[in-house]
């Protein structure tokens, strides 16, 4: 992997994580995708994880748990859930669990990007190094 900072895309739809991924890829980045979060946790790409796009509801370890095990990260590595169905109890439990943004699916590019940026735009970026510029 190059100085990039890297996005990893969490969700067992595999269209979603494509085209997250090409999402990601377009505006700079590196993108890995992952069927599952145990797929993710066995990568060891959690250290190197600048920012974490994960499915709420996926067979086996679902997000919410995923979340609640890299709480402990250091450093924290900032979260975007996106859903198809998720209750309101599954967002609120997320958002003060430190998610950074909770969108529905089908997800807005626009609204995904927009918080992407806003994650990765920032000079000392978890999983980044604070003096690459090659992704600003």
């Amino acid at each position: 992997m190059s100085g990039k900072l890297l996005v990893a895309i969490v969700d067992d739809d595999a269209s979603v994580r494509c085209s997250a991924g090409r999402l990601v890829r377009s505006i700079g980045y590196c993108a890995e995708e992952f069927g599952s979060a145990q797929e993710f946790l066995d990568s060891g790409r959690a250290a190197s994880t600048a920012c974490l796009i994960l499915d709420v509801r996926m067979p086996g370890i679902d997000g919410i748990e995923l979340q609640r095990r890299l709480a402990g990260s250091d450093p924290a590595i900032p979260i975007v859930f996106i859903t198809a169905r998720a209750s309101d109890v599954e967002e609120s439990r997320a958002l003060q669990a430190g998610a950074v943004a909770f969108l529905r699916k089908p997800v807005a590019k626009d609204a995904l990007l927009h918080v992407l940026r806003g994650i990765l735009d920032k000079p000392t970026s978890a999983g980044g190094n604070p003096d690459d510029d090659s992704s600003r």
